[in-house]
Order: structure tokens, then C-alpha cells, then sequence
């Protein structure tokens, strides 16, 4: 894994869920399943996120900070809350 980025999303049921945006190292690859089972094996079903997706690359500062206000902003759209 080269970064990543763990976020809230809206959720039906519950109001927000947990989602893993990651950006894997070049010529390395996973699917959602096993980081699903690595985090609730190190963190804990109820902390482990419920959904995972890849990105290419993850939006950064101009000093290299992952901009986790970008990557939620596509989930929030049409909702009258929004996590900041």
C-alpha cells in the first residue's frame, strides 16, 4: 500500500459508515476482502471499514498531505448533512 485515506460515507442504516480509499504501490495488488479481514483482525469489527475502494492516486497538497475533505466530498453530494 502506498497511502491511504479512511473516511465516513453515508450509510443507510446507520448514518455513516467507514470506507478505505487506497492508493496501492505500483505492481502491487489486494482486493477489499483481505483488507477488510486485516483491519477487524488488528482493529475490531466495529472499526474496521465496511467498504474499501482503489484509486489510482490519492489528491494531495502541494506539501504531499492526502486531502481527505476531496475524497469524501463525491459521497456527500446530494445529502443535506455532510462531515467536514
Amino acid at each position: 500500500m502506498q497511502d491511504c485515506a479512511v473516511i465516513e460515507v453515508p450509510d443507510e442504516k446507520w448514518g455513516e459508515a467507514v470506507k478505505a480509499v487506497i492508493e496501492l504501490k505500483p505492481g502491487f495488488s489486494t482486493d477489499e476482502d483481505e483488507i477488510i479481514a486485516l483491519c477487524k483482525g488488528k482493529l475490531g469489527s466495529v472499526k474496521a471499514p465496511k467498504t474499501v475502494e482503489f484509486w489510482d492516486e490519492l489528491p494531495r497538497s502541494p506539501v504531499g498531505k492526502v486531502l481527505k475533505k476531496d475524497i469524501r466530498k463525491p459521497y456527500w453530494e446530494g445529502h443535506e448533512r455532510s462531515v467536514s
